[in-house]
């Protein structure tokens, strides 16, 4: 059985995430504290104005319905200076500052939601965009053993409920605030007994709360890993829809979808068992706090203060506390939801920030430097590579040299190494082994003559190659992968990436027309250009008989597309490109043999000029090749030239006897 951080490779980074809320507001909020204050302020606002008509209501009851009730005309925070004396004066006086306060209330909450609102969707722009970023910065480790639905969760689920805490939850938080604080201090002023007979349940309701928000932490947790289980499984079974219906397993992907699914019906329903006890037993006890107002306030009206109580209760200020006590219920009954938004942000706080803090292997040196110029001259030196979590090697010593213009092929059965060897040219991983620094990183070709091919490659194929401290300084001995000697690790990664070219074996193609498609990463190239690239990519031809030529959309992936068209577009996509560094991987493997020789001989006329690393499982494509190695479990075993090869009587030439016939017993070849 799976352990738990096999099952969520994402856990051990969120462990690590201390307050994501906190978090949150201090690296994301305070940059946009404008509109935040903006928003406090005008939420404070609109909810005093609120306050204001019972007030006036109860004072106006007591001064301005009652006979000579003139002289107890006054109003909290009002100078009686400002105050009318005469009951018609009162009157009209009491009129306006309603209808004042409901002009300012409404003017104020427009104010709030559109300050709020901005502000809280600015940090969910910001937090999207930042934490997308941060995964385009992740080397391909990551996403080897990282779900694809796990991370559109993390980038959509969980950050619209972040953007709900900042819109909503911040936004009752502050209304909780101000009629609580702005309630209370009413009821003190007029009546501090019956006020302290109003609030005696919110100590209570406060400790509700905290058992509620102990107990639903870690199920609003569950509940977002089992969206993003669910999230998986569904973009899983949509990309191997094919293979789905090929099979005629619709059903077992239907249970496997109809399990996540439950998993997330369970997850849901534990929270929503706690939230159902939670949320009545709030309104119950804000119920309460209103009922024992309004019996000790109606008692002490008609029989006098009650008990304990003492001194005198009139009936507007009786009217005062029912209004101002059911203004109280309502934003405590809100509590529930207050509790449900927070803890749901907090879990997808860690799960945002747990992907924003997975730390890249691949990473820039700060005095990183440009490459430019490239004449072409690639070495490997040595070079080890494990992936990550892997007991062994994948690569074992490798060394490799190509001289600026030459076609070096790599072949070997499957798994030997050959994407991986070639992967490392492009830092889409890095080698085994400590960094070298910035003085080491070069070998001493950069600054004196370099060893002829001879020296360092042809006497591998009869005898043994020369050690690495013979054609490297002391620091490549660890293993390093040089571009006209500058170590990879030591070039910005743009810069690296620009010069080379790399169609792979699965041709991917964005959701998007055929020319954007093949200037991607050439955004500028005008149309004329696109089509010289389809033309020698042999790639033209069909999109001219396509109903919209150029402009045809592939559709997702390009499913629109077969296997070969998507190839020949990747193949048109790097001839525009048009680096002084080529790598093929298996880039004809899914076009017939009439459409691969016509795309070899412009790949050759393409390569004619560069140097080329080019990987085939059909050996014909690369017998013409300067220079064939051979790899077998990570290791070079052969290397030459085809005749060479041929003549030593090896692991090729026993590959090659396999694929033309010679060969009795396939078998023979392992």
């Amino acid at each position: 059985m799976a352990s738990d951080d096999d099952e969520n490779p994402f856990e051990a980074y969120r462990v690590d995430v201390d307050r994501p809320l906190g978090r949150l507001f201090r690296e994301y909020g305070v940059p946009r504290w404008p509109w935040l204050l903006a928003g406090i302020l005008s939420n404070f606002v609109s909810r005093a104005a609120l306050l204001v008509p019972p007030v006036v209501l109860g004072t106006a009851i007591d001064a301005v319905f009652r006979e000579g009730g003139a002289s107890r005309y006054n109003l909290p925070l009002v100078p009686a200076g400002m105050l009318p004396n005469t009951q018609v004066e009162q009157f009209w006086f009491s009129v306006w500052l309603i209808v004042g306060a409901f002009v300012v209330g409404t003017a104020a909450r427009w104010v709030w939601g559109v300050t709020m609102n901005t502000f809280a969707h600015g940090v969910m722009h910001a937090v999207r965009t930042d934490t997308y970023a941060a995964m385009q910065d992740l080397d391909m480790s990551f996403f080897d053993d990282k779900e694809t639905g796990e991370v559109m969760s993390i980038l959509n689920n969980d950050a619209s409920n972040l953007e709900t805490f900042l819109d909503d939850a911040l936004s009752e938080v502050l209304r909780l605030v101000v009629m609580v604080l702005g309630i209370a201090g009413i009821l003190f002023f007029y009546n501090a007994q019956l006020a302290a007979v109003t609030l005696v349940f919110v100590p209570l309701m406060g400790a509700f709360t905290l058992w509620f928000m102990r107990k639903a932490e870690p199920r609003y947790a569950r509940v977002r890993e089992a969206v993003g289980d669910l999230n998986t499984r569904l973009e899983n079974g949509l990309a191997g829809i094919q293979l789905v219906k090929t099979t005629g397993t619709e059903a077992h992907e239907t249970g496997r979808v109809r399990g996540a699914s439950r998993e997330l019906y369970d997850a849901n329903m534990s929270i929503l068992t706690l939230s159902y006890f939670y949320r009545p037993g709030m309104s119950f006890l804000a119920g309460l706090s209103f009922a024992a107002t309004f019996l000790v306030g109606g008692l002490w009206i008609f029989q006098g203060p009650p008990g304990p109580l003492s001194g005198e209760l009139s009936v507007g200020e009786f009217v005062i506390f029912v209004f101002m006590t059911q203004r109280f219920v309502q934003p405590l009954s809100q509590v529930s939801n207050i509790v449900d938004w927070y803890e749901n942000a907090k879990a997808s706080g860690k799960r945002v920030f747990g992907l924003m803090d997975v730390p890249p292997h691949v990473t820039e040196r700060e005095d990183a430097v440009e490459l430019a110029d490239v004449d072409g001259h690639v070495r490997y030196d040595n070079v080890t590579f494990t992936y990550d979590g892997a007991d062994e090697p994948v690569l074992d010593g490798v060394s490799i040299d190509a001289e600026p213009g030459e076609t070096v092929a790599l072949v070997g059965s499957t798994g030997a190494g050959k994407s991986t060897t070639l992967k490392l040219l492009m830092r889409l991983y890095d080698v085994d082994g400590p960094r070298p620094s910035a003085r080491q990183t070069q070998s001493d070709d950069v600054d004196g003559p370099r060893p002829s091919a001879s020296q360092t490659q042809s006497d591998d194929v009869d005898g043994p190659r020369p050690s690495a401290n013979q054609t490297q300084s002391d620091a490549v001995n660890d293993g390093a992968v040089t571009v006209d000697g500058h170590d990879v690790r030591d070039v910005t990664l743009a810069s690296l990436r620009e010069h080379v070219g790399y169609v792979g074996q699965d041709s991917f193609l964005f959701d998007g027309t055929i020319a954007e498609n093949v200037r991607y990463g050439r955004f500028d190239a005008d149309r004329d250009a696109v089509e010289r690239a389809a033309r020698l990519a042999e790639a033209h031809e069909f999109i001219a008989d396509l109903s919209e030529g150029y402009d045809t959309r592939v559709g997702e992936r390009g499913v629109k597309l077969s296997g070969g068209q998507r190839q020949r577009l990747a193949i048109a996509r790097v001839v525009l490109q048009d680096p002084p560094i080529l790598v093929l991987d298996e880039a004809t493997s899914d076009v017939d043999t009439e459409t691969e020789l016509r795309i070899q001989r412009s790949l050759d006329d393409l390569a004619a000029d560069r140097t080329t690393f080019a990987i085939a499982h059909r050996l014909s494509t690369v017998k013409d090749a300067d220079r064939i190695v051979v790899l077998e479990d990570g290791q070079v075993v052969e290397r030459g030239s085809h005749d060479d090869l041929l003549a030593a009587d090896g692991r090729y030439a026993t590959l090659w006897n396999v694929q033309t016939g010679e060969l009795d017993d396939p078998d023979d070849a392992y």
